[in-house]
Parts: C-alpha cells; structure tokens; sequence
C-alpha cells in the first residue's frame, strides 16, 4: 500500500517552458544558451548549481563573464524562471492538500537551484499567496543535498531522512533516467507526460 507520494518539480507540479528558458537566457546576452541548458539534468556552470558545487555569487560572476557584462541576482532569477510555463496549477496544488488530509505523506524531490527555489517558497509561487513547501512535508533539492537525479544516491537519501520504506512511496516524474533510478531502488513510480494532469493516473495508482 502506498503512504508516501514524491513529486518531481517542473514538468510535474509546475509546467517546464524549456523554449521559454532559452529564450529568456539569449535575451540576457547568452548567445548560445541552447547549448548550455538541458530539460532534465544541466550541463556546465549551470549543472555545478544544481548539484550544489558553486553557489548563487559564483554563478553571478561566471554567467556575467559569458554575457560580458555585470550581471545582477534579479536579473538571473529572471531568466531562469523562464522555466515556468504560467502561472502553477491550482488543481495541482489543492490536490497536494488533500492527498495530505487523507493521511499520505508528501515530498518534492527536484533537480533544481537556489534562483527557482526562492521563486518556490515565496507567496509569488501560488494564487493562494502560499509557497510550495506549505503543500509538502518536505523538499529535496539537488543544491542543497549535492546530488542530482538520476544518481541513486539522492533518492537513497531521502527515503532514509524522511524514513520512507520504498515500496511504500510513489514517485512521480516526467524523465524516463529518473524513473529508471527510483524503480531499481524498489520505489513504485509513475511515468508522467511532461506537463499533463496526473491526477486521475495517481489516484488510480493509490486505489490498488
């Protein structure tokens, strides 16, 4: 039976707009941008943020080198919620909130940086004024645990700080590798569509 529900951050509970971020990088004087940012696991300067190796001040300076200019927090904080595809789902949100009162322990588990963090756990993150972690009992982020997905070891660490047994908790995501991951580590998952509405698929999946 499962007690415990995981969810993958963007492409999941928020809609993932990788054109947007592209695009919104360019505009900052990234030329190539595409090159450089990936829908599921980053790669260079901004994979180092992710996993946690660099923190924002270096990123700052590293990405202002690549534009050839000084750049601001403000102004990367905006190119990368370029990510986010609208406003966040409120049917998504209140979803959470009841799968809560119904006794089921919820977790985010993301690949994700201190810029759209902050996003997250602010009131700008929902039409309720709320922030994502007053939806969740707790979120595991890549920069702040070091790890990202698809390596085991992120998912090893959250089920042993939140004491989860595996085959009691569902993870959801949109990335086949990360799936791939949590299932050879005896997790139940689901395999979402990128930015679809998994409702009625996770609650045929807690049914049986």
């Amino acid at each position: 039976m499962i007690h415990n529900i995981v969810f993958d951050f963007g492409g999941v509970i928020f809609d993932l707009d990788y054109d947007g971020a592209v695009a919104a990088f360019k505009r900052m004087g990234l030329a190539d941008a595409d090159q450089r940012l990936d829908r599921y696991h980053q790669r260079g300067v901004f994979e180092l943020l992710e996993s946690g190796k660099i923190g924002v001040d270096a990123f700052v300076e590293e990405l202002s080198k690549m534009c050839n200019r000084q750049l601001t927090y403000a102004e990367l904080q905006t190119a990368w919620l370029g990510y986010v595809g609208g406003e966040v789902d409120k049917q998504k949100l209140n979803y959470i909130d009841d799968l809560r009162t119904r006794g089921y322990r919820t977790f985010l588990l993301s690949n994700t940086n201190p810029f759209v963090q902050a996003w997250a756990e602010s009131a700008a993150f929902s039409e309720a004024g709320r922030p994502l972690g007053s939806y969740l009992e707790k979120c595991y982020t890549s920069f702040e645990i070091g790890i990202m997905k698809p390596d085991a070891a992120i998912f090893q660490h959250m089920l042993n700080d939140a004491q989860l047994k595996p085959e009691e908790t569902i993870f959801l995501d949109d990335s086949q590798a990360n799936i791939a991951a949590a299932a050879a580590l005896g997790i139940q998952t689901l395999l979402v569509e990128k930015n679809e509405d998994w409702r009625e698929a996770l609650d045929e999946r807690l049914k049986e």
